[in-house]
């Protein structure tokens, strides 16, 4: 990866995770250029870019995690001063879109979110976005400009690799059918077997994992869970739990997105036959609730590969969700 013109380029990050943004612009050895917020005394929010933008190139890295709408407004704010101060292109970098997750109207009267938020983005001055895994592909056709969904599943593929497992002793997992398809992405670039469970939602907290996976893990002692998020950890909680009734010895959980709300993380912790689990830092972690069994990949080398490719015009197909085989340079510490 070769150097961009610092003149030519803005990297700026709002405040929901500054350590990801400076990753990445030491991944491309420019600076992160300053960025000043304050709120006024009504608790408007006032924000101003440190730097001039003008007939330049202006990165913004902001992931939606929470406070959401607060980190959103902050968001479009950014992207609406680079748009009044004559910036030539405006990246929004967002490493963890949460609104992907309103993707359809499943019930009468209710938003289709995803599509407004990407609306909203665009309406503040948005010309190209870049994100991560979102939780529903259709949520790519939402944004009506140029749109990157980018893969850590490079990542974790070297991870698994890295530690040898046996395709005779190892499937992986993926929690639901909707999953299945990047699951056996996985899979198959690992040589592994797939298995998927059947799962149903009955509330936010609560799901049930259908007595349908016995014949896909027979024979198998250690399952790979693989899943783009993890939020109160319901989900991967009960499929574990059927897992080890049938006979799996050992769980490894990879999600992208780590949220682990409330006490979900703890909860999956003290799970024994839970070895490891693996996740990216889309989402920030403090160090006070980490344990010894989280590990957490940086994303910063993927975002700087394609913020590099983009900026010297070549493609990023590569680096795609949907994109088949894995690209070793992308994962090369830069």
């Amino acid at each position: 990866m070769g150097s961009l013109d610092k003149n030519d380029v803005r990297i700026f990050s709002g405040q929901s995770h500054p350590v990801l943004a400076a990753g990445i612009a030491s991944h491309l050895n420019l600076p992160l250029d300053p960025t000043f917020f304050n709120r006024f005394s009504n608790d408007n929010l006032y924000v101003q870019l440190g730097a001039s933008v003008r007939e330049r190139k202006v990165y913004i890295v902001q992931s939606l995690i929470p406070p959401v709408s607060d980190n959103l407004m902050e968001l479009m704010m950014m992207l609406d001063i680079a748009r009044s101060a004559g910036a030539s292109q405006i990246h929004a970098i967002i490493p963890f879109f949460s609104y992907a997750r309103s993707d359809k109207k499943d019930a009468p009267r209710i938003s289709i979110t995803s599509r407004l938020v990407a609306d909203l983005l665009v309406t503040a001055g948005m010309t190209h976005c870049m994100t991560m895994t979102l939780h529903s592909p259709q949520v790519h056709g939402f944004f009506s400009v140029p749109t990157d969904p980018l893969t850590a599943r490079h990542l974790f593929i070297r991870y698994v690799q890295d530690r040898k497992y046996k395709p005779d002793e190892t499937v992986i997992v993926s929690p639901d059918i909707g999953r299945a398809k990047p699951a056996g992405r996985f899979a198959f670039q690992l040589g592994f077997s797939l298995a998927a469970a059947q799962k149903e939602r009955i509330s936010d907290n609560e799901v049930v994992i259908g007595e349908t996976l016995e014949r896909q893990v027979s024979g198998f002692r250690r399952a790979v869970i693989y899943d783009d998020e993890i939020v109160t950890g319901t989900t991967v909680l009960e499929l574990c739990k059927m897992l080890v009734y049938l006979g799996i010895e050992e769980i490894l959980v990879i999600c992208t997105h780590g949220l682990f709300a409330g006490s979900s993380l703890e909860n999956l912790c003290r799970v024994p036959q839970i070895t490891k689990i693996i996740t990216t830092n889309t989402v920030p972690i403090p160090e006070a609730r980490r344990d010894p069994k989280l590990e957490i990949l940086s994303v910063a080398p993927i975002f700087a590969e394609a913020i590099w490719r983009n900026a010297t015009r070549q493609s990023i197909g590569g680096l795609f969700t949907f994109h088949e085989e894995s690209e070793e340079n992308v994962l090369e510490q830069k």
